[in-house]
């Protein structure tokens, strides 16, 4: 009978679903309604030590629709991090823990370019008894002007930096969320992982504008009719997140054997997670998909991945975990690929061609003879 139990760098999940920072994980009551609902883990919505920097607006999401409207399949927000004090959210981490000590729970947090707040952070959440960190260098829209998010981890030199002031203090495995606005994923994730990082999560929202109302003529979300770019998810960017995973899984397996991989892009199904768990994720997180389906999708997310493992007769999540790296390549050997394969046929086909006695003819000879001989 197969299981979805896993543990990874330490942290013993009852499966490998995972809440993704954001919304659904915003404050307690909804934290411990995700361990309720059987959430492998919870990762807590971002915070910061100076939570009156962070100003939310309304509205604040946009939606993508298809079928006449009838299916959202992208969802951009332009919400920031936490605007709750970290003191409040210092008792909640406790609190949480005394209720469930066994649901892992991971502190995603993100400061501005110093040490003295970064390990600041680090140790007051770890004192608060989280079980680990998520390294927030990726929200694509909050708080650029103070060097914070994507504005820092689009620098791999800063964020390598960040990443050792963090080391140097957490004692709770640590994992670096990446941008996926930046030309190659690989580099900032190589950086984390030398600084000590025992793993990555990908990938987080992509820069985007949701589109334009025809009627009014301004661009969505609209506040005081205005809007920023924000960050882009929902089941429309599954295809870009499997890539970029794969590229950071192929370069974990090439340089860093042993660290972690916490996928993530428009998961809403079991076969969605099987797919980044074959494309090197050791656990997968939903984020839109909650806000789309509510904490109790859960449930078929772990009949989904348990029906995918029952029919490939797979045991646990690591017996499938990379299965389908093997078969990336280049495209130039695609093409040889193509041409051997297609070399084989024709002379398979050549070496098959049979013909009555007495349609034999004498430039035919040889191929007709060579046909019929045993063995060749």
């Amino acid at each position: 009978m197969p299981t979805l139990a896993t543990t990874v760098d330490g942290l013993k999940l009852k499966n490998p679903f995972i809440i993704a920072s954001g919304p659904p994980g915003t404050n307690l009551n909804v934290i411990n309604r995700a361990f309720r609902e059987g959430w492998g883990a919870v990762i807590a919505k971002t915070v910061s030590l100076d939570a009156s920097k962070v100003i939310n607006v309304t509205p604040r999401y946009g939606k993508l629709y298809a079928n006449d409207k009838k299916e959202v399949i992208g969802w951009e927000n332009i919400e920031l991090i936490s605007d709750r004090p970290l003191e409040i959210w210092i008792e909640e981490f406790k609190k949480c823990k005394d209720a469930h000590p066994d649901g892992i729970l991971i502190a995603s947090i993100m400061e501005e370019y110093r040490k003295d707040a970064w390990v600041e952070i680090v140790e007051r959440c770890q004192d608060a008894g989280v079980d680990g960190f998520e390294l927030n260098f990726s929200c694509p829209h909050g708080l650029p002007e103070r060097k914070m998010g994507a504005a820092m981890g689009q620098n791999p030199e800063i964020l390598g930096e960040v990443c050792t002031w963090v080391m140097s203090a957490a004692k709770k495995p640590v994992w670096a969320k990446m941008t996926p606005n930046i030309t190659h994923i690989e580099d900032p994730a190589r950086k984390a992982l030398a600084a000590g990082c025992q793993g990555i999560s990908a990938i987080n929202t992509i820069r985007s504008v949701i589109g334009v109302n025809l009627e009014t003529l301004r661009p969505e979300p609209s506040v005081e009719g205005y809007t920023t770019p924000g960050g882009y998810s929902s089941k429309a960017v599954k295809p870009i997140a499997l890539r970029m995973c794969m590229e950071l899984a192929q370069l974990i397996k090439s340089e860093f054997p042993g660290r972690t991989l916490s996928g993530m892009g428009g998961v809403e199904t079991g076969e969605d997670a099987a797919q980044f768990i074959l494309l090197g994720s050791d656990t997968v997180q939903v984020c839109t998909g909650v806000m789309k389906f509510g904490y109790e999708l859960v449930k078929p997310l772990c009949e989904q991945l348990l029906a995918f493992m029952e029919k490939h007769k797979f045991e646990t999540i690591a017996d499938f975990k990379g299965h389908s790296l093997p078969y990336f390549t280049t495209h130039a050997e695609l093409v040889r690929l193509q041409k051997e394969r297609k070399a084989a046929q024709k002379a398979a086909a050549e070496k098959m061609v049979v013909k009555a006695d007495g349609e034999w003819s004498g430039d035919e000879f040889v191929k007709q003879s060579a046909a019929l001989a045993s063995g060749d």
